[in-house]
C-alpha cells in the first residue's frame, strides 16, 4: 500500500518549479476561474516561510497592499500554479521570516546588509 502510495505521489510531483529558499522575492502566476474564463492572476511578495515535505510542500508569500500586509500559502506542486518566477534572491539565515509581520513599511528588503 504504502508503494502505491508513493508511486502515484511520484506521478503528481511537478518538475518546473526553481529552488525556493527564504528571503527571495518571487511572482507567482496561478490560474484564475471567472465563471467560463480561464485567465492568469500574479501575486508578487516575499518568500516568508517553506515546508518540504514532498507532495505537500508549500511556500508563504508576503506581500503589502495599501498598508496592510497579505499573506498567501502556495501548495508547491498545486496545478493551479502556472509559473513561479525568481526576481531578486534573498541573502537571509533564517528560515521562517515571520518578523517581516512587524514591519511596517513596503520596503520589506529594508532588513538585508
Amino acid at each position: 500500500m504504502k508503494n502505491i502510495i508513493q508511486n502515484f505521489e511520484k506521478t503528481q510531483i511537478n518538475k518546473n518549479i526553481p529552488f525556493l529558499s527564504t528571503g527571495n522575492y518571487v511572482k507567482v502566476k496561478l490560474w484564475i476561474l471567472d465563471e467560463k474564463k480561464k485567465r492568469i492572476q500574479t501575486f508578487e511578495g516575499v518568500i516568508i516561510a517553506i515546508k518540504n515535505r514532498g507532495l505537500n510542500s508549500s511556500f508563504t508569500v508576503r506581500k503589502i497592499i495599501n498598508n496592510e500586509g497579505v499573506e498567501r500559502v502556495f501548495q508547491t506542486h498545486s496545478k493551479i500554479i502556472n509559473e513561479i518566477i525568481i526576481i531578486r534572491k534573498g541573502i537571509i539565515r533564517k528560515s521562517k521570516l515571520y518578523y517581516l509581520r512587524n514591519i511596517k513599511t513596503k520596503n520589506t528588503y529594508a532588513f538585508e546588509k
